[in-house]
């Protein structure tokens, strides 16, 4: 689910639409949860789609680390990629801000981490990075941690709409890592090694 304070908006030509924030989100907010309306689709489901079903899925959804597919039923679905991404997904399911998101900005996340299936050039954005590779999440995940590290103690100093949302072990383990008790996981958790996948046959 999506933060509650965005909107779907015509962004340009070039990426469609995209979803921005209606109010200021501060930098710390969750702003979408893995929740129980979204979609999980496993390879072998895709293969026996029609074409028209596959194309969708391939517009839409992300892998996870057990490389099933993930559809979004809300506007989730249409946050654009950045290389400089205002959000960044985490191990437990949910993204959060990694700095303040102003009134109309949109919310982007980077596609490195979602586990893509084979490589785009994203929009000319004037960073060293300029195309997106399925294994950009075992290349970056260290400089991701420390974007995720350095604003995870501000979770439960903001307000969380989508607090709800989340289940209770994940939250006692947000708190559990806050006081020290638990470390911080990766964001590599996310990571599907396709090629050591298909290698096991499974």
């Amino acid at each position: 689910m999506i933060h509650p304070n965005t909107e779907l908006k015509f962004i340009c030509n070039e990426v469609g639409y995209g979803v921005v924030a209606t109010q200021f989100i501060p930098a710390g907010t969750i702003t979408w949860v893995l929740d129980k309306l979204d979609r999980e689709f496993s390879p072998i489901e895709f293969q026996n789609m029609e074409a028209l079903y596959q194309e969708i899925l391939d517009t839409y959804t992300f892998r996870n680390n057990n490389g099933n597919l993930v559809l979004c039923w809300d506007n989730g679905r249409f946050v654009n990629h950045s290389f400089n991404s205002n959000c960044l997904t985490t191990a437990y399911d949910f993204e959060i801000a990694i700095r303040d998101i102003q009134v109309g900005e949109q919310l982007t996340d980077d596609y490195g981490y979602l586990n893509i299936s084979k490589p785009f050039r994203g929009i000319e954005e004037g960073t060293k990075r300029k195309i997106v590779y399925p294994n950009d999440l075992a290349n970056y995940h260290t400089i991701w941690d420390k974007k995720i590290k350095k604003v995870f103690p501000k979770i439960t100093k903001v307000n969380q709409p989508l607090r709800s949302i989340l289940n209770e072990e994940t939250w006692n383990r947000i708190e559990r890592i806050l006081t020290g008790e638990e470390q911080l996981e990766s964001i590599l958790a996310n990571y599907f090694d396709e090629e050591n996948h298909t290698q096991q046959g499974i």
